[in-house]
């Protein structure tokens, strides 16, 4: 009777700009006699709800009917649809079914329309290419030596001994062990990167601050000093440039470290903080609910008090002409991933996209948000993200949570409805932009999550004592190739965590942040993943070809990317018996990127923990 995602119920389909007139038609059986047919629109920032008649357009058959209407939607915003039929059996309600198909149920789902600015657009130099994500403790180290490291800090004389994870005498972790991964250190890894093609680094925070996650930021405008100086940050990024990388930053703007020049609970800096005096410029950053020791902090962590965003001295620190943003933006910075990004107020979002963007029209502004970013409601509040005065688009936890899911034996066809839901809600310049991941610092390493034990709230120490025996890693190593190329396929951008693609395995932290093995890594997952890399520059489809679902069905998963040059068909068994796909004759021409040909007929074989991607030069029908 109706399927969102289908043209010729629906056009266009997807999210739309401001403005855009839409076309619906639906079809009912006749014998309904259906006199009347409404669209039912519900707007969801006024709370609104209104109803649009439609036009009963002509016979579907015999037994058949058209009835169709056109909405315009005049604003930016989320609307949620659905529709009425008077008939014999009176008004009845079509509702959102699986799969986006139409179904009669009273007070049933509703569709959405995602409605963005006419003006959005985001970064065009990421599409097509190839993220990668340094934890920069852990990386590489250049050996250079630094200049005022603080001496409270543990340094690992062995490179790739485990991080420290044992509580201390005090019964706290502290995160104060380090391996001394600098910023000369990954300028002289760009070559490898380069083998790899990756085009964007994004670079865990790299700001002063003592721990060795640096989400405890104690001064924005200063690199920390183990890391190296503003001269090696600016060095980094004018030597990537010139390998065709780019930089992204971690913003880390919801909240500081307790030991900081802002707050400065442990007396470390000349100057006082908020805790030390309500004198201090940056007292009013901070919510006390009773001065100095009691105040509003990140997931109750103490060391990570909370900043108020709408402080007007802190928002012009930041987003100011001279402003934090800016200064690193100047510095040669490409763009900023924000962290906790769903904790912001909609007007400090606001404020940094305009800062960043005044700065470099062409930045990327990415937020990490967990869940769909199009209609997620945060703080009792449903945010607007996405709409194109927000982020440009989001870590894409959905995506990994579909490949892993599917990998580790969740029904295909609910992988594929994740896939496609995020697609058809998202606007497509945040698709094209979408940070595709299957591990990063905050999630067990890939290739533990693929075929280790799951973690179900074990212990630390259960977690320092787990290694992957070989059967598991075996195992492990042929999904990962199944997830990495699903990864590098879908809509979007790949992200590799590093050291995913040499076979680092982990739980989490500080587990899945271990030094990357220089010297130690496997071969063959790392040739792989540069063949990836050269695919993934070869096949225009790939950069924002469109994704048309091909099998969701037991252990298959299949899809393709196209565009106007060529189709890009890619294929996955997850099981442990060989699968067939028909394809069609078409495809018997078709040359294989990964795994066999097609035969004669089209037909390509599927081997076990096996998959396939097939390219076939222009744009074809299946």
């Amino acid at each position: 009777m109706f399927n969102s995602r289908d043209p010729a119920c629906r056009e266009p389909v997807g999210a739309v700009a401001e403005g855009t007139a839409v076309h619906f038609k639906i079809t009912l059986p006749r014998d309904l006699r259906c006199s009347a047919a409404r669209l039912v629109v519900t707007d969801d920032a006024e709370g609104t709800r209104e109803a649009f008649g439609m036009f009963w357009c002509g016979m579907n058959g015999e037994q058949y009917e058209f009835w169709e209407c056109h909405y315009t939607p005049a604003a930016a915003g989320l609307y949620f649809y659905t529709f009425q039929a008077d008939t014999r059996c009176g008004t009845l309600d079509l509702t959102r079914g699986p799969g986006g198909e139409g179904e009669f149920r009273s007070g049933g789902a509703a569709w959405q329309l995602t409605v963005f600015a006419k003006d959005f657009a985001s970064p065009g130099w990421l599409p097509g290419g190839v993220m990668y994500q340094i934890f920069p403790d852990r990386f590489f180290r250049s050996g250079q030596k630094k200049q005022g490291v603080p001496a409270d800090r543990k340094l690992h004389e062995t490179w790739g001994e485990q991080p420290d994870w044992e509580p201390d005498e005090n019964g706290k972790v502290t995160n104060r062990d380090y391996f001394g991964g600098d910023l000369r250190g990954i300028e002289e890894k760009l070559g490898y990167l380069k083998s790899l093609g990756v085009t964007c680094l994004y670079l865990n925070p790299i700001f002063e601050a003592h721990s060795n996650h640096r989400y405890d930021t104690a001064d924005y405008r200063k690199i920390d000093p183990l890391l190296g100086t503003e001269e090696d940050f600016r060095s980094l990024c004018e030597t990537a440039r010139t390998c065709g990388i780019r930089l992204v930053l971690d913003g880390v703007f919801n909240h500081t470290g307790s030991d900081s020049v802002y707050f400065n609970r442990e007396g470390r800096y000349p100057a006082p903080g908020a805790y030390q005096s309500k004198e201090s410029p940056y007292y009013p950053w901070y919510h006390f609910e009773s001065w100095p020791d009691r105040y509003e902090c990140w997931w109750n962590f103490l060391t990570l008090p909370d900043v108020d965003d709408t402080n007007p001295d802190f928002r012009r620190f930041l987003c100011g002409e001279g402003g934090v943003l800016r200064k690193w933006l100047r510095a040669g910075a490409s763009g900023w991933r924000l962290d906790v990004a769903d904790e912001l107020t909609d007007g400090f979002l606001d404020d940094i996209r305009a800062a960043v963007k005044a700065e470099k029209p062409d930045a990327l502004v990415l937020g990490e948000v967990w869940e769909d970013a199009s209609n997620k409601t945060a703080y009792g509040k449903r945010r607007r993200y996405l709409l194109g005065g927000q982020l440009d688009s989001v870590m894409n936890y959905p995506f990994r949570n579909a490949v892993l899911g599917y990998l580790t034996g969740a029904d295909a066809s609910g992988a594929m409805e994740q896939i496609v839901g995020i697609l058809e809600n998202y606007p497509p310049q945040a698709v094209r932009c979408l940070m595709n991941h299957i591990g990063t610092h905050d999630t067990e390493r890939a290739l533990t999550a693929l075929a280790g034990e799951p973690l179900l709230g074990r212990s630390r120490h259960w977690q320092s004592a787990q290694q992957l025996a070989a059967a598991q890693r075996a195992r492990g190593l042929a999904l990962m190739r199944l997830a990495s190329l699903m990864q590098f396929t879908l809509p979007g951008v790949p992200c590799i965590y590093y050291g995913d693609e040499v076979g680092m395995e982990g739980y989490r932290d500080p587990f899945n942040r271990g030094c990357y093995p220089w010297g130690g890594e496997d071969g063959g997952l790392l040739e792989w993943y540069r063949a990836l890399g050269r695919m993934r520059a070869r096949c225009s489809c790939l950069r924002e070809g469109a994704f048309v679902p091909v099998r969701a069905q037991g252990d298959v998963l299949a899809y393709s990317r196209r565009d106007d040059a060529e189709t890009l068909l890619c294929a996955f068994n997850r099981g442990a018996a060989p699968q067939k796909l028909r394809l069609g004759e078409e495809w018997a021409q078709a040359v294989p990127l990964v795994g066999s040909a097609p035969d004669a007929e089209g037909t390509v074989t599927l081997p076990p923990l096996g998959c396939n991607a097939l390219l076939l030069s222009g744009r074809k029908k299946h």
